[in-house]
């Protein structure tokens, strides 16, 4: 009984004292409880020291996990994603049977996932936040937060398919219709599943047409008529397929 009256003053006590309480006399337990309201309070800047200092001194502790972890969300929740990413990757590593491994795993991921610029800029946070997500999918399959990952992953290969497809445009609009070609060839086969993809193949129909590959431009327009039949672009693609038809069987 004395000491549930103790754990309660003691509670009671941290959420009454200032972020500059001397904490060298507290017990690994008392200084993490601390530290954590600190977090709680969204006193974050003092929380990342409390977490740190406790790592330092206490690094065979039951409790370090707890404060690897909370001093990775600390970062992340002042915004300092690669610093962030840094303690949740130290956990992962170092902790492999921590109780937090599946949410480092995720908010590792989601790190990048902040990260992660416009289309028009470099995309190798991109690239990287899909890859943990992937990760944490293949070691956490039932966990409740997959469907969110999925969705998460659908939304940056979205945005890599993006990049490809405008970068194929822009060499069409230059006339460089092999390197045009070539982007939109890689939007389908890597983006498939993306609103991209048909995009790219109605696109490079039309691309094909212009340059008088009239077989290929049909073999093409059958191939998006056959997968993409609620699309747009459909109606428009039927037209095309009946004049190139109409065209190749006129030919001698």
């Amino acid at each position: 009984m004395k000491n549930i009256f103790a754990l309660i003053f003691f509670t009671l006590f941290l959420s009454a004292c200032s972020s500059s309480l001397d904490t060298t006399n507290f017990t690994p337990e008392e200084r993490l409880a601390y530290a954590i309201k600190l977090y709680e309070q969204e006193d974050y800047e003092e929380a990342v020291k409390e977490f740190d200092a406790i790592i330092l001194q206490y690094p065979g502790s039951s409790i370090v996990d707890d404060a690897q972890y909370y001093l990775a969300m600390s970062r992340f929740k002042r915004k300092e994603y690669i610093l962030a990413g840094y303690q949740f990757s130290k956990l992962i590593k170092g902790m492999p049977s921590s109780e937090y491994l599946a949410d480092a795993q995720y908010m590792l991921a989601d790190c990048y996932y902040e990260l992660s610029p416009d289309f028009s800029l470099d995309q190798r946070y991109t690239k990287k936040a899909i890859e943990e997500f992937q990760v944490f999918i293949d070691f956490f399959p039932l966990n409740p937060k997959v469907a969110e990952v999925e969705n998460k992953i659908k939304e940056l290969n979205d945005k890599l398919a993006k990049k490809e497809y405008e970068a194929a445009r822009i060499y069409y609009k230059l006339e460089d219709y092999l390197a045009a070609q070539k982007y939109y060839d890689s939007v389908m086969e890597v983006y498939h599943d993306t609103q991209y993809a048909p995009l790219a193949l109605y696109d490079k129909i039309n691309l094909l047409l212009e340059r008088k590959r009239d077989k290929e431009a049909l073999a093409e327009a059958e191939k998006f008529l056959s997968k993409y039949p609620q699309h747009k672009n459909y109606s428009d693609v039927q037209k095309i397929k009946t004049s190139l038809e109409n065209k190749l069987t006129l030919k001698p």
